[in-house]
């Protein structure tokens, strides 16, 4: 398994892909018209992993870090984000 940021249109995915090369987004950072916007995925419903307002990507790829939202949807993976 791997778990890497993955570059898209308005921003970036933080991707677990299995062995089969199946991939599950578990957050992300875009840029809107409103700004930067960051979200770390979870099985329930949680505000505080969704905020509005940053000033850089590389702030919400922090603040999406920070949660490891991968450890929720693959318990037991040790999985260590992948440098560019």
């Amino acid at each position: 398994m791997r778990l890497f940021w993955k570059q898209k249109k308005m921003g970036i995915d933080l991707v677990v892909e299995d062995d089969e090369k199946d991939q599950f987004v578990v957050g992300g950072v875009r840029d809107t018209k409103r700004g930067i916007e960051a979200l770390a995925k979870t099985t329930g419903y949680d505000p505080s992993r969704a905020i509005k307002g940053l000033s850089s990507i590389e702030e919400g790829k922090t603040f999406v870090e920070n949660f490891q939202p991968w450890r929720e949807f693959f318990p037991g993976e040790e999985l260590n984000i992948e440098l560019e």
